[in-house]
């Protein structure tokens, strides 16, 4: 079960790049406002009408439920407008590996510190080195773009 899990996770991971991209393409056609707010009415209408249809009920609501829990919503916003406007700039590759690269750091925080009531899991030299080599990641990614832009400009 935890195969098939990994690899949803992981196809999600390629749809949200793909989005990325397709979204920053339309944000320099149409707008980036604009963009983001297709991709937001877009998901609120699809997210109503699977939690009318499929959700189960619960005991809190979004009128009940803790104020600091709703915050998640405007990070989404965040998200959105931010890679919008980076995607067509910086590419594909450089924005994902960005994105997953303050992803990891987040993570690592929300693990170590146990912040928003999740479960404490220590920082070890493990997801140090993961740290680590994602950096070598970005700083390659960042390092070929250059290069890229370099022979760009000599033609």
């Amino acid at each position: 079960m935890i195969y098939i899990m990994l690899f949803v996770i992981i196809f999600s991971g390629a749809v949200l790049c793909a989005q990325s991209s397709i979204n920053g393409r339309l944000g320099t056609t149409v707008g980036v406002l604009e963009s983001s707010w297709l991709t937001f009415v877009m998901g609120t209408l699809i997210s109503f009408m699977l939690a009318f249809f499929f959700e189960p009920s619960h005991s809190l609501n979004l009128f009940t439920a803790p104020r600091w829990q709703l915050t998640g919503a405007f990070c989404g916003v965040a998200y959105m407008l931010i890679v919008v406007f980076a995607m067509p700039r910086l590419g594909a590759a450089a924005t994902t590996v960005t994105v997953i690269s303050g992803q990891l750091v987040m993570s690592l925080l929300i693990d170590h510190f146990g912040w928003f009531d999740n479960a404490v899991i220590s920082m070890d030299s493990s997801r140090a080195a993961a740290l680590f080599f994602l950096a070598i990641a970005l700083f390659f990614i960042y390092k070929s773009n250059a290069i890229d832009q370099a022979k760009k400009s000599e033609v």
